[in-house]
C-alpha cells in the first residue's frame, strides 16, 4: 500500500521545482486494480465441446467459455493445458478440432458484430481463413473432413481447402417456403462417401451435396409430415446408416443407400426434442452381459438426463443416467440440460458437457455389468450466478500461506472453494450421497421413464446461499473427525450423545453459511471440503438473513428476519445463547425490583446521562443484517433494518450500549475490520458510515453511490472501503481522508466483493455471470498516486477475461509501463510543501542505501578489492596474426596526445599535487566558502544531497584547513562544520548530518583535536543536538506510553 512503504517519499513532502497543476476531470480507468483472470468457467455456453486423440494414450477436449477455448487433458484428470490467445473479438460460436489445430468460428453479423473463423495451435492463433464479403450469417457448425473445411450457416455453407485454407466455394440451401432451408441440424460427413456432406433442415429433409462440385445429389425425406425439422445427425459405426433426430421426438436409423429406414424409435418428446446423439465404437455395452455391439445414447438440451439404448431386436432402453448435468430451472435462474455427449473412439467412455458450466467423463468398468457408467472425471463450476464471495483467511493445512483460496456461494445451491494457484484444485463442497439419496427416493427408478425426463436433484440440496462466515483456527484439515459422520443434524433431542471430545482433538466445523427462506443456518467442513454435522435453527423460526463467526472458530451467530440471533457451539452443536438473553425466573423479579426503583425521581436523574438497558431487552424489530465478534469475544455488534446498532455482552447476552439512527436511515449490511477497531454499515441512502467500536461515535460518512451499495469490504489493511453499487461502478475511498482516490465501472452491476488477506486481489461477482472476476493490487509493488477523484473521471474498463489476456498479474502491473498523458494548464496549483512544520525533525528524501554505503565505504572498497593481480593472457595459436607489428585494423595514436603523456611524465608532479592546484574550481569547495559568506549552508547541502556515495567520500577527505586558525574564512572543516550544525538547528535532513557528521570525525579527527575554532564549533553542535534528542526522545516516551495505554486490555 503507499502508506506502508518506507523508502518511497511521501506525495506531501515531495519538493518539486515547478508548478503541479491538477490533472483534468478526464476519463479514465482504475489506477490500483488491475484486471487479472476470471475463473470458474468450464462450459458455460451452448456451443458443443470438441475432441481429439493424442496417439493411443488420452484425448484433449476443447470447450469455448465466451470468446477463449480451453483445452483439457482426459488421461491427467481432466487438466486445463491451454488457454487460446489472443480472445476472439466476438462471442464463439462453433469449434471444432483437427489433427494438430482447434478452429474457432466467431461473431454474430445480425448483431452487427464482428465476424471470423480462427485456427489455434497449442493455445495459440495460428491462422484465419477468408470469409465471403456477403456472409451476414453466424457459423453455427465446423465439419473438417479430407481436404475440406466446412463452415454451416443459418441457410448457407461455406467450403474452404483445408491444405491451403482458401475459400472454395458456397453453397446455398434452397426452400419451397421461406424459412424451410434454415439448416437446424447441422452437417455431417459419413465414412466412404467421398466429398459428400448431410445437411438437415427446418422442413425435415436431409440434403447430400458434393461439396467438390457444389451439386445437390440426393434428399432424404422425413418418414411423416409430422415429424418437425431435423434436430440432430449422426452416423453410426455401421457404414451407410445415419441417425437422424426430428423436434417432434421420433429418432431414425437411415440407411442413406437405399434410402430406407433400419429403425425407428421414440426417442424424444415434443417438449424435450433428441439434441444429440452418439454410437459407441468399442463393439461392447449391448446385451444382458454388455458383450454385444449396438450401443446409442441420446440426450436433450432441456433436461440432464443421458438416454442410453440397445438397437438390437428393434432397440430398448437399457438404461437412464438421470442428473447427468443439472436441469434449467423453471425460472431460468439455474442453467441446464446436456449440450453434447459423444463415446471416445475405442473406449468404454462417453464425454458429456452441459449448460450447468460442466464437463464430465463416464466410465463403463462396473462388475456385475451395468448399463449405467459411473463418473470418471468431472470439471465443473458455478451453474447460476455467483450470490457472495469471502477468502478464507488462511490455508487449513498451513504449509502455504494466506490468499490461495476464495469461497463463492452461487444461485445454483452449491457452495464452491477456488485455488487461485491451481485450477485443478477447485473443488464444490459435497453435500452428501446426493444421488443415493435420490435413488431411494425412486428419483432413478425406471418407472418415471414413461413421464419422459424429468429430474429433481436438485431439490435435495441445501437452499441458495446468501451469507458466509468462516474461520479457520479450528479447522481440522482433512483428518476433522474422520469416519461418517451425520450431515447437517437438525434434531433437537438434548441428551444425544455429542462427539466432542473427538473433535476436540481433531478439530471441527470452520464455516457456517445463511441459506435464502430457510430457518437452518449450516456448517461446513473446509478440510474435508464436505457438508458439517450441525444445522442451526433462528430462534423465532424466521429465515436466516446472516450468520457470523467468532475468531476463536468456536461459536457460530444466527440472525434472522423477524429480529432474534442466537450462538451455538460448533464443537458441540449445542445452543449457547441469546441477544437479548432469555430471563429465569429469579431475573425476572429483579427486572421488576428494578423498574419499581426507577419510579424514584434521584434514580432518574441518576440515570439520565448514562442510558442503561435492562437485561432481556433490546431485541432488533426487524430483520438482522449484520453481525460481527470482537476478538477477544467480548462484545458482539449487530445492525438490523430498524436502523439501530446493538452492542451486546457476549458472554452474559444483555445489552449494552445502542446507537439509533432510525428513522433517518436503515441499515442493510455492515463489515468489521480487527486491525483499526472500525466497523463500516451500508446505509439505504446509498451511504456508508464507519463506527469507532472503542468510542461508538461515527467518524467517517462516504457518499457517492449513485444506486443500493450491493457488497462492500475493507482492503486488508483497513486504509480502503472498496464498494460496488448498482450502478455499476466499483469506488475505493480512502479512509484517513475520506476521500473518493479510485472508481471504475464495468459492463454490468457487481453482486458481490471480497478482498484478499494479504492484499494481493480483489475477487467481484458480475450480474448475471458464472465467473468470478480477478483483479490484482498494483500498489503491492509500484507507487501509485491516490488524489481525489471526481465522478467525471470515472471511466468504463474491460472486465478481466477467462484467458487472462490484456490481464496483469502481479509482477506485469508492477513493472507496466506508464504512458499517462501530461496535464493541461486549468490554472488550479497543488501547495509545495517540503517540511510540514518547523517544530518537526524531518528526514531527507535522500535513499537510505546513499548514507549507509558511506559510512560503510572504506569495508566496501576492501571488499571489492581484486585478490590477486591480472594475469597476462595465454599465448595464440601459431596461425593468428601477431599483435607485436602494426595492425591496420587499430589507428596510430596521435601525435598531441603522445606529447601530452610525455609532458605529464617529464613533470614529475603527483595527482595529488593537481588535485591541490584545481581545488579553488571544484564546486563543492566554492559552494562551501561562497555559503560561509553569507551563512546560508543551503545550496551546499543541497548539492552534497545529490552526489553518489564515493564521490562525497572524496569530497570529504579533500576538505583542507587552509591558512589555520588565524584565516577562519579559509578553513573548510569549520565551515562544514557550521553547515551541519544549521542543518540540525532547522530540524531537516536528521539522518543525512548525522552521517555526514560520523564520516567527517573519522576522516579529521586529528585536525579536528589540534584546533580549538573547531573544537568549539562541534561543542556547539554537540549541545544542539543533545538537546533535540531529548526533545525527539520525550515524544516518543509519551506517543509510546498513549498508544500503550489504549492498548491495553485493562482500559
Amino acid at each position: 500500500m503507499p502508506h506502508s512503504e518506507s523508502d518511497r517519499p511521501s506525495t506531501k513532502r515531495q519538493k518539486l521545482d515547478g508548478v503541479v497543476k491538477a490533472p483534468p476531470a478526464a476519463k479514465r480507468g482504475s489506477t490500483i486494480f488491475a484486471p487479472f483472470r476470471t475463473i470458474g468457467l468450464v462450459s458455460p455456453t451452448a456451443v458443443p465441446f470438441s475432441s481429439i486423440p493424442l496417439g493411443k494414450t488420452t484425448f484433449q477436449i476443447t470447450t469455448s467459455v465466451g470468446r477463449a477455448l480451453q483445452t483439457y487433458d482426459l488421461k491427467r484428470g481432466l487438466n486445463l493445458v491451454f488457454v487460446t490467445r489472443p480472445q476472439t473479438p466476438a462471442d464463439i460460436t462453433a469449434t471444432h478440432a483437427w489433427k494438430e489445430k482447434v478452429y474457432a468460428a466467431w461473431g454474430d453479423p445480425r448483431s452487427g458484430e464482428p465476424q471470423g473463423l480462427w485456427a489455434f495451435q497449442r493455445g495459440k492463433k495460428a491462422a484465419e481463413l477468408p470469409l465471403p464479403a456477403d456472409l451476414d450469417q453466424p457459423i453455427k457448425q465446423i465439419l473438417i473432413f479430407g481436404s475440406w473445411i466446412v463452415a454451416c450457416a443459418l441457410t448457407r455453407i461455406e467450403v474452404f481447402k483445408s491444405a491451403t485454407l482458401e475459400h472454395y466455394t458456397t453453397i446455398f440451401t434452397a426452400a419451397a417456403k421461406k424459412g424451410d432451408n434454415e439448416i437446424t441440424g447441422g452437417v455431417c460427413n459419413m465414412p466412404t462417401f467421398l466429398n459428400k456432406i448431410f445437411v438437415g433442415r427446418k422442413d425435415g429433409w436431409v440434403e447430400i451435396w458434393n461439396v467438390s462440385t457444389g451439386k445437390l445429389i440426393y434428399t432424404i425425406l422425413p418418414p411423416s409430415r409430422e415429424c418437425g425439422a431435423v434436430t440432430c445427425l449422426q452416423p453410426s459405426t455401421a457404414l451407410s446408416l445415419l441417425a437422424i433426430a426430428y423436434s417432434e421426438g421420433p429418432l431414425v436409423i437411415q440407411n442413406v443407400l437405399t434410402d430406407k429406414p433400419v429403425l425407428q424409435l421414440m426417442a424424444g418428446t415434443e417438449d424435450a426434442p433428441v439434441t444429440c446423439v452418439s454410437f459407441r465404437s468399442d463393439g461392447q455395452g449391448a446385451g444382458q452381459d454388455g458383450r454385444k455391439d449396438g450401443v446409442m445414447a441420446t440426450a436433450t438440451s432441456v433436461s440432464g438426463d443421458v438416454t442410453f439404448w440397445d438397437l438390437n431386436k428393434g432397440g430398448r432402453i437399457m438404461g437412464v443416467l438421470r442428473g447427468a448435468h443439472n436441469p434449467p430451472s423453471h425460472n431460468k435462474d439455474v442453467r441446464g440440460g446436456v449440450s453434447k455427449i459423444e463415446f471416445l473412439p475405442g473406449q468404454p467412455v462417453i464425454v458429456t458437457s452441459g449448460l450447468d458450466n460442466s464437463l464430465k467423463s463416464w466410465i463403463f468398468d462396473e462388475s456385475p455389468f451395468s448399463p449405467i457408467p459411473r463418473i470418471l472425471h468431472m470439471r465443473s463450476g458455478h451453474a447460476a450466478p455467483v450470490r457472495c464471495l469471502q477468502f478464507l483467511p488462511s490455508d487449513f493445512d498451513g504449509a502455504e500461506g494466506g490468499n490461495k483460496w476464495l469461497l463463492s456461494g452461487g444461485r445454483d445451491r452449491s457452495l464452491w472453494g477456488w485455488s487461485l494457484r491451481r485450477d485443478g484444485q477447485s473443488t464444490e463442497l459435497s453435500q452428501g450421497a446426493i444421488r443415493k439419496k435420490a435413488r431411494k427416493m425412486g428419483l432413478l427408478a425406471a418407472g418415471s421413464l414413461s413421464h419422459g425426463p424429468t429430474t429433481t436433484l436438485d431439490d435435495l440440496k441445501a437452499p441458495e446461499i446468501t451469507c458466509i462466515a468462516s474461520s479457520l483456527n479450528r479447522d481440522g484439515g482433512i483428518g476433522a473427525i474422520p469416519g461418517k459422520q451425520m450431515i447437517w443434524d437438525k434434531g433437537n433431542d438434548k441428551n444425544k450423545p455429542t462427539s466432542a471430545e473427538l473433535s476436540g482433538a481433531t478439530g471441527w466445523e470452520s464455516v457456517v453459511t445463511a441459506h435464502k427462506d430457510d430457518p437452518w443456518a449450516r456448517t461446513w467442513f473446509w478440510g474435508r471440503k464436505r457438508a458439517g454435522r450441525w444445522a442451526f435453527k433462528t430462534g423465532d423460526g424466521e429465515s436466516v438473513s446472516t450468520v457470523a463467526m467468532s475468531s476463536c472458530g468456536s461459536f457460530a451467530l444466527v440472525g434472522s428476519a423477524g429480529g432474534s440471533i442466537d450462538m451455538y457451539n460448533l464443537q458441540s452443536g449445542r445452543h449457547r445463547q441469546r441477544f437479548p438473553s432469555r430471563l429465569t425466573p429469579a431475573q425476572l423479579r429483579q427486572l421488576k425490583m428494578q423498574q419499581l426503583k426507577a419510579l424514584d425521581e434521584v434514580n432518574k436523574l441518576q440515570t439520565h446521562s448514562k442510558p442503561t438497558f435492562a437485561p432481556g431487552t433490546g431485541r432488533h424489530s426487524k430483520a438482522v443484517t449484520g453481525i460481527v465478534v470482537d476478538p477477544l469475544n467480548r462484545t458482539v455488534i449487530s445492525c438490523s433494518l430498524d436502523g439501530k446498532i446493538k452492542f451486546w455482552d457476549f458472554v452474559t447476552g444483555n445489552l449494552v450500549d445502542e446507537i439509533d439512527w432510525a428513522p433517518m436511515t436503515k441499515i442493510t449490511a455492515c463489515r468489521y475490520h480487527p486491525g483499526n477497531d472500525l466497523i463500516a454499515f451500508a446505509c439505504d441512502d446509498h451511504s456508508i458510515r464507519v463506527v469507532d467500536v472503542e468510542t461508538k461515535q461515527t467518524i467517517r460518512e462516504l457518499w457517492g453511490c449513485r444506486g443500493d451499495i450491493n457488497d462492500f469490504c475493507f482492503s486488508n489493511d483497513g486504509r480502503w472501503i472498496i464498494a460496488a453499487s448498482q450502478d455499476s461502478v466499483i469506488r475505493v475511498w480512502d479512509l484517513p481522508t475520506s476521500h473518493l482516490i479510485d472508481a471504475f465501472r464495468l459492463e454490468k452491476p457487481c453482486t458481490a466483493l471480497a478482498f484478499s488477506a494479504t492484499g494481493e486481489y480483489l475477487a467481484g461477482a458480475v450480474e448475471g455471470d458464472l465467473g468470478v472476476q480477478i483483479w490484482t493490487n498494483r500498489t503491492l509493488f509500484k507507487h501509485v498516486p491516490t488524489r481525489q477523484i471526481s465522478d467525471k473521471e470515472i471511466g468504463q474498463v474491460a472486465a478481466p477475461t477467462a484467458s487472462g489476456e490484456g490481464g496483469q498479474g502481479l509482477i506485469e502491473a508492477a513493472f507496466e509501463a506508464e504512458a499517462e498523458e501530461q496535464p493541461e494548464d486549468d490554472g488550479v496549483t497543488a501547495p509545495v510543501i517540503d517540511q510540514l512544520s518547523s517544530d518537526m525533525m524531518t528526514l531527507s528524501l535522500v535513499p537510505k542505501s546513499r548514507w549507509q554505503t558511506l559510512l560503510h565505504i572504506d569495508l566496501i572498497k576492501a571488499r571489492n578489492k581484486p585478490k590477486e593481480p591480472p594475469k597476462a593472457p595465454e599465448k595464440a595459436p601459431f596461425f593468428l596474426p601477431s599483435l607485436g607489428g602494426p595492425n591496420p585494423l587499430v589507428p596510430p595514436p596521435a601525435a598531441d596526445s603522445k606529447d601530452k603523456q610525455e609532458g605529464k611524465s617529464a613533470s614529475g608532479a603527483s595527482r595529488i599535487t593537481q588535485l591541490d592546484r584545481t581545488r579553488n574550481q571544484q564546486a563543492l569547495t566554492s559552494k562551501l566558502l561562497a555559503c560561509g559568506a553569507s551563512g546560508d549552508y543551503t545550496p551546499f547541502i543541497e548539492h552534497l544531497k545529490s552526489l553518489p556515495p564515493s564521490a562525497a567520500d572524496l569530497e570529504l577527505r579533500s576538505l583542507s584547513p587552509g591558512n589555520g586558525d588565524d584565516d577562519p574564512a579559509t578553513n573548510e572543516l569549520l565551515h562544514f562544520v557550521r553547515a551541519l550544525t544549521a542543518r540540525l538547528a532547522a530540524r531537516r535532513d536528521y539522518e543525512l548530518t548525522q552521517a555526514w557528521m560520523a564520516v567527517f570525525l573519522r576522516l579529521h579527527f586529528d585536525l579536528v583535536v589540534a584546533s580549538p575554532p573547531l573544537l568549539a564549533a562541534l561543542r556547539e553542535w554537540r549541545a544542539l543536538q543533545a538537546r533535540e534528542r531529548d526533545r525527539l526522545d520525550e515524544l516518543l516516551g509519551y506517543c509510546g506510553g498513549v498508544v500503550g495505554f489504549l492498548r491495553s486490555p485493562r482500559t
